[in-house]
């Protein structure tokens, strides 16, 4: 390759313009994955493909990230996830890690996020306490629990932990990667529960959360907003075979019986009245005079 002077100086040039896109910064790159070795760093990247290493019986999935140019491995069984179904369903996303091993000749590294997990789970329980109100990011949702991690640590927050009112459809209404706020309701040590030492160790410190609590509750205060044989405006926010729910407000949803000759569906527009109001049960019941 040709050089070329870069030490004259001409009036309004600015030498960035040509810098050179082929430098190799594989060096920097390097110089991360190392000091996250020798210091036992947690490094961060999105998990960029799946491959399988090896052959026959020795053959392993992997997940492979990427620090820059450099290549990582992280074989399925540091990944935190039990199949490959599983793993899939985490492509794209970023992950935590730690480097266990490199070799600079092959330009590649192997790391484990199930370590990654270990340490800051250490971190986030000398940090967190009950009624603490904290981020937690989605990892999965099912149809009636979403599973998330909170430094670490993964909690399961049923369906109805995540927001006041009724919630048709979870899977709609949270999202992979999806951060979430929550409240730290219990902290239970498993491992000094156990019987015995051998129980113990197939225990762990079980974190239970709650985004709900997280949230201002509309109750008691939106029972000031109606009154029993009073109607009101709603929208079909859920259709069961034992009624329909309708949203009065942000968190305020009523159960409906069904129409007897109409058939409603959810984003119907209807004017229901008020049967009666439970506060202590925060239940509102109801009955649709009209759709409109």
């Amino acid at each position: 390759m040709t050089e070329y002077l870069d030490n004259v100086m001409i009036e309004g040039f600015d030498p960035e313009q040509l810098k050179d896109e082929s430098v190799d910064v594989s060096n920097k790159d390097w110089e991360t994955i190392y000091g996250a070795y020798q210091n036992n760093k947690f490094l961060q990247a999105p998990i960029h493909g799946i491959e399988t290493i090896g052959e026959g019986e020795s053959a392993k999935t992997c997940a492979i990230v990427r620090v820059g140019s450099i290549k990582g491995i992280i074989p399925i069984e540091y990944t935190g996830v039990n199949n490959l179904r599983q793993l899939r369903s985490m492509s794209g996303q970023d992950i935590a890690f730690m480097v266990l091993n490199y070799d600079r000749e092959a330009e590649l590294f192997t790391a484990s996020r199930t370590k990654a997990q270990e340490e800051m789970a250490k971190i986030t329980l000398r940090k967190i306490a009950e009624g603490d109100v904290i981020p937690a990011v989605t990892r999965h949702v099912t149809e009636n629990t979403v599973i998330a991690d909170i430094g670490g640590i993964t909690v399961r927050i049923p369906i109805d932990e995540i927001r006041y009112g009724w919630i048709d459809n979870l899977q709609n209404e949270v999202k992979v990667g999806q951060a979430l706020k929550v409240k730290v309701i219990s902290i239970v040590d498993k491992e000094k529960e156990a019987a015995d030492a051998e129980k113990a160790s197939q225990q762990r410190t079980v974190v239970t959360v709650s985004a709900k609590e997280a949230q201002k509750n509309p109750w008691p205060d939106c029972i000031k907003n109606y009154q029993q044989g009073g109607e009101y405006m709603g929208t079909v926010s859920g259709v069961r075979e034992y009624g329909i729910f309708v949203n009065l407000e942000p968190g305020v949803d009523s159960l409906a019986s069904h129409l007897k000759f109409q058939n409603v569906k959810k984003g119907d527009k209807v004017l229901v009245r008020v049967q009666s109001i439970n506060a202590k049960e925060e239940q509102i019941r109801t009955r649709i005079t009209s759709v409109k």
